[in-house]
């Protein structure tokens, strides 16, 4: 079992967890969320700052919790740049798919987040996964407070 679990936590994902490469609090921004799953303890924050059109111009998170839920915020971050709400809203659904199933046929627009297709293996770790991304889309939505249910 722990082999299992080992297996889970790929390079990717540790070294994302480990030492995030986004993981920053945005001095200016134009929404901000905060995401906790109280069942295992993960808590994240996200800012967004939009460009003239809309799009994420750039995004940050603070996070604390398990290696997949910050290397899930960390990659996320890296996938959403340059793209608008409607698009970031079909990027969730894709990825809380591929999460939960482990099949994404129409994830060809972020392979980077393919790293934590294997955690639909482990039921109890894809809300540490999709936490970062419900705090993404309330912040978009102008919610300050968002949940991984």
């Amino acid at each position: 079992m722990f082999e299992d679990v080992r297996d889970l936590y790929n390079a990717t994902i540790l070294a994302r967890g480990r030492k995030p490469l986004h993981m920053r609090r945005l001095g200016e921004f134009d929404g901000t969320a905060r995401g906790d799953n109280p069942m295992c303890g993960d808590r994240v924050q996200v800012w967004v700052r939009r460009d003239g059109a809309g799009a994420v111009a750039e995004a940050g998170f603070e996070a604390r919790g398990c290696e997949i839920s910050k290397a899930s915020a960390d990659l996320m971050v890296e996938a959403v740049q340059g793209h608008g709400a409607a698009q970031i809203g079909q990027m969730f659904a894709q990825f809380t798919t591929m999460a939960r199933t482990g099949a994404c046929p129409d994830c060809a627009a972020f392979t980077a987040l393919r790293p934590l297709a294997s955690v639909h293996e482990y039921p109890s770790r894809v809300k540490c996964a999709t936490l970062p991304w419900h705090a993404l889309m309330a912040a978009l939505h102008g919610q300050e407070q968002a949940s991984s249910e």
